[in-house]
């Protein structure tokens, strides 16, 4: 089976899950035509929205914006511009992740280039697609769940995760880089915490997401969940759907 969207974009290259909605859609009309079927697997639950229901009409942040707006992150501070967001946009604030420079600057961006609240981009509304969607939900008890991730992390450590990241510390202010992993050991390079706290902090925020991604999903009801070992049942069930 052939993967798509891996190993595709630099960390300098901007991206969104408004151009993965559009590329998604382009590559499954072609594939549709010879297979009857795509797997589309991950965990970012924005850019899964984006392919199964769409995204609204964002528009497209300027060079100028985005490099004024990244600089003013660096000098000025998070706290800086959430305050400024909730200025000028008070319903996007009280219900973003405040902690969360990415999400924020996005929407700053938005209201400094058009004028508008981001807000008032956001319309939500489902556009329909010409495939049928079966979601399947894999889920572990939790114990095993964290089991897993705490010996994931323990493999990318050994795999060389403090090489890699040493080699982008340079670059830690991209929005590519301001993810679980690369931020704790960045922390670890600036001499905030020792290594094994770092790779606990890995741990930790691991665990956090992967319950902020379960949390998400729980809401959807389309979602059947399955034990991913549970292989018989899951591929029972899509053929049903299929019947």
């Amino acid at each position: 089976m052939k993967h798509y969207f891996v190993g595709t974009l630099s960390i300098n290259d901007y991206y969104s899950a408004s151009l993965y909605e559009q590329q998604a859609l382009e590559l499954l009309d072609t594939e549709f035509r010879s297979h009857d079927y795509a797997l589309l697997s991950g965990g970012s639950m924005m850019y899964i929205d984006a392919v199964c229901y769409g995204i609204d009409d964002i528009p497209t942040i300027d060079d100028e914006t985005r490099d004024t707006m990244k600089r003013r992150l660096k000098e000025e501070g998070l706290e800086a511009l959430c305050e400024e967001l909730r200025q000028l946009d008070p319903d996007y604030y009280n219900e973003v992740d405040r902690q969360n420079p990415r999400r924020v600057v996005h929407a700053l961006e938005i209201c400094v280039m058009t004028g508008k609240t981001y807000t008032s981009f956001r319309k939500r509304s489902k556009k329909e697609r010409p495939f049928r969607i079966v979601k399947i939900g894999l889920d572990r008890p939790r114990e095993e769940l964290y089991q897993r991730i705490n010996a994931r992390v323990d493999a990318m450590m050994a795999a060389g995760l403090l090489a890699e990241a040493s080699a982008l510390y340079p670059q830690r202010s991209l929005n590519a880089l301001n993810t679980v992993g690369y931020k704790e050991l960045f922390d670890y390079l600036d001499g905030r915490w020792p290594l094994d706290e770092a790779v606990e902090r890995i741990k930790g925020n691991t665990r956090r997401y992967a319950r902020k991604q379960l949390t998400w999903y729980k809401k959807d009801e389309q979602i059947r969940w399955f034990h991913p070992e549970n292989k018989t049942s899951i591929m029972n069930y899509i053929s049903q759907d299929y019947e």
